[in-house]
């Protein structure tokens, strides 16, 4: 009797196991590579448009209530790991709902499309406001890169299941996977900031002290 409830146990354990082990899938290899390029690209366009900027350029503001390039930096350099952090307690909590898993599937592209979308205009929180916490340009900068290389570390090796987790976001139902595509498409929307602020035809020119 003792051995049978032995073997049945084990069955038990090793059923349970397989069901776990099934349960936790990683995201694809062609979900995986979209992100780990938009993170990649996204990055190298900031730190191109903003790294070889006189002082002058740097600072320039375009009004007294627009940010130069350097606050949009900070702003993001400060926004990524809060950004991330969300993601990360969504991906380490509980499964989504069967409810919950419907409400997200297939929006990434709607991510990708509304965040980036500098039409409809947003207040950062006061947290994440530009404000020189960060220090010069070189020190903003770095943040900016050492936030980014968390993010993409992750997104590189993660074997989390990132679909099965899923929370609220600024627009509505979102997974753990999604919320990575976020950091990159708010990266995108403030990239397009930045290039207004170059554009702006009282921009300091090249070379400028």
């Amino acid at each position: 009797m003792w051995r049978q409830g032995k073997w049945l146990l084990t069955a038990f354990m090793a059923i349970a196991l397989a069901a776990a082990t099934t349960a936790r899938a990683e995201i694809s290899a062609g979900d995986r590579a979209k992100l780990v390029k938009y993170l990649t690209t996204t990055r190298d366009q900031v730190i191109g448009e903003a790294e070889n900027l006189s002082d002058a350029q740097w600072s320039f503001k375009p009004a007294p209530d627009r940010w130069s390039v350097g606050e949009v930096v900070e702003h993001l350099a400060l926004a990524e790991p809060f950004i991330f952090g969300l993601q990360q307690k969504l991906a380490s909590g509980p499964a989504a709902t069967a409810e919950q898993l419907k409400a997200a599937q297939g929006r990434d592209a709607l991510i990708l499309k509304t965040i980036a979308d500098r039409t409809k205009k947003a207040n950062a929180p006061e947290p994440l406001q530009p404000t020189a916490k960060l220090g010069k340009r070189p020190d903003v900068l770095a943040a900016f890169r050492d936030a980014r290389a968390k993010t993409l570390e992750y997104a590189s090796k993660t074997t989390d299941d990132l679909r099965s987790r899923v929370g609220d976001s600024p627009i509505g139902p979102t997974d753990a996977y999604q919320w990575l595509l976020f950091i990159g498409a708010h990266t995108e929307r403030h990239l397009a900031q930045l290039r207004e602020v170059k554009a702006h035809e009282q921009f300091p020119k090249s070379g400028t002290p």
